[in-house]
This record gives C-alpha cells, sequence and structure tokens, in this order.
C-alpha cells in the first residue's frame, strides 16, 4: 500500500536570494522575471530557476489579484463563528466544503475551541448577510449557532517572511 503524499512536503530551507524573491514577489506578483532578477541581483536565468523550484517545493502557493470586495459592491465585512453539534468527520468536510462555495466568502477556516469554523465575508449589505448565514450556514443540520461581528477595518499584518 502506498502511503498518502504529504500535502506540505518539507521544503528546503530558504536562503537569502529566496528570501528576497518572496519578498519582491508579495510586493508584486506581476513583476517580470527581468525586473524581479534585477531587483534581487541574479541573473535571469537563476530568478527563473529559483521562482521555479520556489513553486515546485510549494514554498509559493499561487499569485493572484487581490480585489477590493467595496469597490465590486460588497462593502460590508463580518467574521461568522460557526459552532457545531457534531464533529463526525464527513459532516465537518461536507460543512467546510459547502462553506467556500458560498458566494462572498473570503476565507473559511476550520478551529479548534469554542468555534468550529470561522469564516470572513463580505456581503452587498446587512439583509444579504442574514440571508447569507440563514441560507447557507445555519441550515446545515450539524450547525448549531452562529455568531456574527461586523468588521470594521482590515489591515495587512506583517507576514510570514519576518523574523520570528
Amino acid at each position: 500500500m502506498t502511503p498518502p503524499k504529504n500535502p506540505h512536503p518539507v521544503s528546503p530551507p530558504i536562503d537569502g536570494t529566496d528570501r528576497a524573491i518572496l519578498e519582491a514577489l508579495t510586493a508584486d506578483g506581476r513583476m517580470t522575471n527581468a525586473a524581479l532578477a534585477a531587483r534581487v541581483g541574479v541573473a535571469e536565468s537563476t530568478c527563473a530557476n529559483r521562482v521555479k523550484a520556489l513553486r515546485e517545493s510549494g514554498v509559493i502557493a499561487g499569485i493572484s489579484a487581490r480585489v477590493d470586495p467595496a469597490a465590486v459592491g460588497r462593502p460590508i465585512q463580518a467574521v461568522v463563528r460557526v459552532h457545531l453539534a457534531s464533529h463526525n468527520r464527513a459532516h465537518v468536510n461536507e460543512l467546510f466544503d459547502r462553506l467556500v462555495a458560498i458566494p462572498g466568502a473570503l476565507s473559511v477556516i476550520h478551529v479548534a475551541g469554542d468555534d468550529d469554523f470561522v469564516l470572513l465575508v463580505a456581503v452587498p449589505s446587512p439583509q444579504r448577510l442574514r440571508d447569507m448565514i440563514l441560507e447557507h450556514i445555519t441550515s446545515h443540520p450539524a450547525v448549531t449557532k452562529t455568531e456574527t461581528q461586523l468588521v470594521f477595518e482590515v489591515r495587512d499584518g506583517a507576514g510570514v517572511l519576518g523574523p520570528l
């Protein structure tokens, strides 16, 4: 029997060049390889190989556009905490899949503690927030309670590249 594949393979340690590449791509993921190589101070071929290795090892999980929710008609953000009655693996997995598919779900986190899931959502209005919770969350048979907090402001944290 083949052992299951580790979804988070152990990556080789990153050096200063890799860190500089990651910092540059974090600041501007659309940067060309030529611009990235110049910024980091390495040859373009070296830069391309380093980026490829970082992708293949899973260090770079993806590069995407950041969309301002308010600019696309979803100015209200909220944190929704979800409590479950059953922690049956099938219920948890099915609900997790259901929650990430909710239109307006920005992130869905399965957590330990008093809450079971924490969602960050963006909606057009308080009424749509209510409807989202009633239609997509509390209608699941394993959900016993939700708690909702309105978000006043979101700021990016320092990220994972800073010192520990």
